[in-house]
């Protein structure tokens, strides 16, 4: 840990098992796509995205655990589900191909942006792991928004199916920018990102593809929160039954 002040040490976990659960959450969800995506190719690409956030989820569920006293695997399968940090956008089910990508699309231009400013974090392993990600996240984000422009610019239908995607994710990015109290220190301390100033920078890069792909962009009208708090919907438990089935099934299986 950068700080060996005991609070500030756990509040530097804490904030990064959060990150470790969004990774985690939307990994599973991107793999529920395998032998079942468009093509091929395409479900090897999603597929690979898929393993990229769960190599980062391992990173960071490592460096969280190391302060809580638990291994990964204990993080990922030994927890219920309002124990989860997750922002509510990843749990949410994968929905048709375009919801996937609708998302993956918003959740890209966030991560570029946070993980950017992470990597310059005073903490030197979560440093590295958003140094990590960064690399990783600017394919993802070449992508979707590959994707976007076949969806919006498509047919009749795919425009449609992407519209009512975006509809359906507006709001939860709200949930994306939101900082909790517990962060202060760890923003003081230049270990953390300021997620409130992402916000005006994101918009302005998703208003401008979206308008380039005929797409319309939501009303604000309406914003979800809690999942940092593990106020989740009911779609996480119903997926940690599936994920977590082996573990606990066969406590302490190791492969």
């Amino acid at each position: 840990m950068a700080n060996n002040n005991p609070t500030m040490q756990q509040t530097a976990a804490d904030y990064a098992l959060g990150l470790a659960d969004d990774a985690l959450v939307h990994s599973q969800r991107l793999c529920e796509w395998c032998a079942d995506a468009p093509w091929l190719e395409e479900d090897i690409a999603i597929a690979n995205t898929g393993l990229d956030y769960l190599g980062r989820a391992r990173l960071l569920l490592q460096y969280a655990g190391d302060a809580l006293g638990r291994s990964e695997d204990e993080l990922a399968f030994l927890r219920d589900a309002h124990e989860f940090k997750n922002l509510l956008i990843v749990e949410l089910p994968r929905g048709d191909f375009a919801f996937t990508m609708v998302r993956q699309y918003l959740l890209d231009e966030f991560e570029t942006l946070f993980y950017g400013r992470l990597q310059n974090s005073a903490d030197p392993t979560l440093a590295a792991v958003a140094a990590k990600a960064v690399k990783e996240i600017r394919y993802h984000l070449r992508r979707s928004r590959e994707w976007m422009r076949r969806l919006g610019l498509g047919t009749a239908e795919s425009n449609q199916r992407a519209q009512a995607a975006l509809d359906e994710l507006w709001g939860y990015v709200g949930e994306l920018f939101q900082a909790r109290d517990a962060e202060a220190g760890l923003l003081s301390g230049g270990i953390a990102v300021d997620r409130t100033s992402l916000h005006e920078p994101w918009r302005l890069q998703v208003a401008a593809l979206v308008q380039e792909v005929n797409l319309q962009l939501p009303a604000d009208d309406w914003q979800v929160s809690g999942g940092r708090d593990g106020v989740h919907t009911e779609h996480l438990g119903r997926m940690l039954g599936e994920m977590q089935f082996m573990q606990r099934a066969y406590p302490g299986l190791q492969w």
